[in-house]
């Protein structure tokens, strides 16, 4: 019919839109995260979010495999520069992997989301592209999974650096980074037992399970949206991952103690050591990034704790420091987040290779510089959620070597975590189903 619009097959605007996602972390540097909060155009809801969401972080979780496949697929180079062809391809690639619909309909769509996006030149070329992928794809997966770039779907340098660090389980770790991460509860012991919690969570059809050695952890069979949560409103439990809630354990501050967060967002920890304290600790959370303290005050009104929240730098305490020494230190220190790649797989196109070094430094120069504002007798907790040495026991080995007054209290190791020689534990990702994180604690002497 003459004047008649056409409508988009539907799956077009999530195909898209998670394209775009996709393309601004490749072309722009952002995180997905970033990225949704800032697409153009009028926002998905319901269903269509959703689904961009799962295929932007599946695509890119896969991407570095999809790089090696489309240089064999496509008969001619992507035009240079075009990250939103590449992205948009990505998402088909990883849509046919993921087999959760039939092949044709994926192409379909597809197809349809090069006209959403304004790529309607290259329709036929995503469309070639898929259905060669549908012919030869056993074949040519075959021959891009020999080489470890794309068996596990990686950088060459973060591949090699697991390996080193890890000579007997770097397979398997490089393996559970393309594995979606699962869904951890802290359950709020302030409010409710763990038991009671579990039988709240069955009643509504979410069944949970626990993890030895941290009693508040609970993992869901599958993950909901937050909201889903059955009493996650009314601060019955908070997400996250079991192996950042033994920080609290960790640390053991006692009622009364003034306790210092120094890298604060998004505020879990500083939440966990107010619960398992009543609340009854002087606590000051740092963060540089405003939007990000923002966060943890939403968190912690959610929860009806209260703490002092200071936009700062922790390297400069001279700059918000009151002279008065803290009992307890937390440095959640900013790192590489290799730990998290199965929740963050942007961290794959966003971290180089020289990134550690310079991260590793900023993690020397936080220990130095707020080592002297714990008290004689004070302990100070390190931790990082990567599972690299050079930002991890090395940087544990170079303070004490630096600073004579620090002394390494031993931490026996959960059953599902690897002790380090003399420098803390190591949470690795896959193990437990946690997280991958680092922590080491070390206590001021007196003098």
């Amino acid at each position: 019919m003459s004047g008649a619009v056409h409508a988009p097959l539907p799956g077009a605007a999530s195909r898209g839109t998670a394209a775009r996602a996709v393309a601004a972390v490749l072309a722009a540097g952002r995180t997905l995260e970033e990225a949704f909060a800032t697409l153009p155009g009028e926002p998905l809801t319901g269903a269509d979010r959703a689904q961009a969401r799962a295929l932007a972080f599946g695509a890119l979780r896969w991407h570095h495999r999809h790089r090696e496949l489309l240089a064999r697929l496509c008969d001619r180079p992507l035009p240079r520069g075009d990250r939103l062809l590449e992205a948009l391809l990505s998402v088909g690639l990883f849509q046919l992997h993921d087999a959760r619909q039939p092949e044709y309909a994926t192409v379909s769509a597809t197809v349809e989301a090069a006209r959403w996006l304004g790529l309607g030149r290259a329709a036929g070329f995503v469309n070639a592209t898929l259905r060669r992928m549908q012919r030869e794809g056993e074949a040519l997966l075959a021959e891009v999974t020999a080489g470890p770039t794309g068996r596990y779907s990686a950088p060459h340098w973060l591949v090699a650096r697991i390996r080193r660090d890890w000579p007997g389980h770097w397979q398997e770790l490089l393996e559970a980074n393309l594995r979606p991460p699962p869904l951890w509860l802290r359950v709020n012991a302030a409010r409710t037992s763990t038991a009671d919690y579990l039988a709240s969570l069955a009643a509504a059809g979410m069944p949970g399970t626990t993890l030895a050695g941290v009693p508040q952890a609970v993992k869901l069979a599958e993950p909901v949206p937050v909201a889903d949560i059955p009493g996650f409103a009314a601060g019955l439990a908070s997400v996250q991952d079991a192996a950042s809630q033994c920080a609290a354990a960790l640390l053991a501050p006692a009622p009364g103690m003034r306790v210092l967060d120094a890298c604060a967002a998004p505020g879990g920890k500083a939440a966990q050591l107010l619960e398992a304290t009543g609340g009854a600790i002087d606590l000051t959370a740092l963060d540089i990034d405003a939007a990000r303290l923002a966060r943890v005050q939403e968190n912690l009104d959610r929860l009806g704790l209260a703490a002092h929240l200071r936009v700062a730098d922790a390297t400069a305490p001279g700059e918000w420091w009151d002279g008065e020494p803290f009992d307890r230190i937390l440095v959640d220190a900013p790192c590489s987040g290799t730990g998290v790649i199965r929740r963050h797989p942007d961290i794959k196109w966003l971290r180089r290779e020289t990134d550690i070094a310079a991260l590793a430094a900023r993690q020397l120069l936080l220990l130095a510089r707020l080592w002297p504002l714990l008290r004689p007798g004070g302990q100070l907790l390190y931790a990082t959620c990567s599972i690299l040495r050079e930002e991890n026991d090395a940087v544990i080995e170079r303070f004490l070597a630096l600073q004579p007054g620090a002394t390494l209290v031993p931490l026996a190791a959960p059953d599902w975590a690897w002790p380090i020689e003399g420098h803390g534990w190591q949470a690795l990702p896959g193990a437990a189903d946690t997280d991958g994180l680092y922590y080491a604690l070390m206590t001021r002497q007196r003098v």
